[in-house]
């Protein structure tokens, strides 16, 4: 029977209210600053397991209410994740939290990502949830872009990840993969860009941050271009 639902993608794309976070960031910032609290709220903390505690290591974009994306690089398969959701300061327990395990046969990565080439490309992967998120005001989904969307030069964009929670407001520069400056311990979280609606789309992944840190002189952080990618998402996503 050819006939058949929307993929869930499409349906988490077409869901009302994606992409709106409860406040809206400062177009003033030009460094980082303390997010308000659950601006940011498909924002997740991916945590690996090592002695008996768990560790942030990436960020990542809950694009469905048991999906979440991140970057390729952020995994590996001889650890145990965990995701946060709701987090804020990862110094406190502020009662949003939701701590969801991760099942080892749930991670995907990209097929033709290559640890060998970060320059190659395809630094993505998704990641099942063992159950689905409770949305709410501290935990919302992403909006992800339509298929083969590219911004524009200079396009409004915001990159976020942990001290607490931080924002940073780059413009970017024309297509080429990178733009903006990130900080370790942001890669695999989302390039948060505004849509006309007054919505969110992520439209990266981060990807590649300088060693050196933030702000480097030609030292730019890297993103995955998310548009890129619709399909292996979507095919990924109705198949498990």
């Amino acid at each position: 029977m050819m006939l058949r639902l929307l993929s869930s993608l499409l349906l988490v794309a077409l869901a009302s209210g994606c992409g709106r976070p409860s406040y809206q960031p400062s177009s003033r910032v030009v460094n980082g600053e303390d997010a308000a609290p659950y601006s940011w709220p498909w924002q997740v903390s991916l945590q690996y397991e090592k002695s008996g505690a768990f560790h942030h290591t990436c960020g990542g974009s809950l694009i469905a209410p048991d999906w979440v994306m991140t970057a390729g690089h952020c995994i590996s398969s001889s650890l145990t994740y965990q995701v946060v959701l709701g987090e804020y300061n990862r110094a406190e327990e502020e009662g949003s939290e939701q701590v969801i395990p991760i099942n080892a046969g749930d991670l995907f990565v990209h097929p033709l990502w290559n640890p060998n080439c970060v320059a190659c490309g395809n630094d993505i992967a998704l990641i099942k949830l063992s159950r689905s998120a409770q949305l709410g005001g501290a935990v919302q989904l992403a909006c992800l872009p339509p298929a083969g969307d590219i911004l524009p030069n200079g396009a409004p964009c915001y990159i976020s990840g942990w001290g607490r929670l931080h924002s940073v407001y780059r413009p970017l520069p024309p297509a080429t993969g990178t733009g903006g400056r990130g900080s370790k311990g942001d890669s695999g979280g989302p390039l948060n860009c505004p849509t006309a609606d007054g919505s969110w789309q992520v439209h990266g992944v981060t990807s590649f941050v300088s060693a050196f840190g933030c702000n480097t002189l030609k030292k730019p952080t890297v993103f995955t271009r998310v548009s890129a990618f619709n399909d292996w998402i979507e095919e990924v996503m109705s198949s498990h």
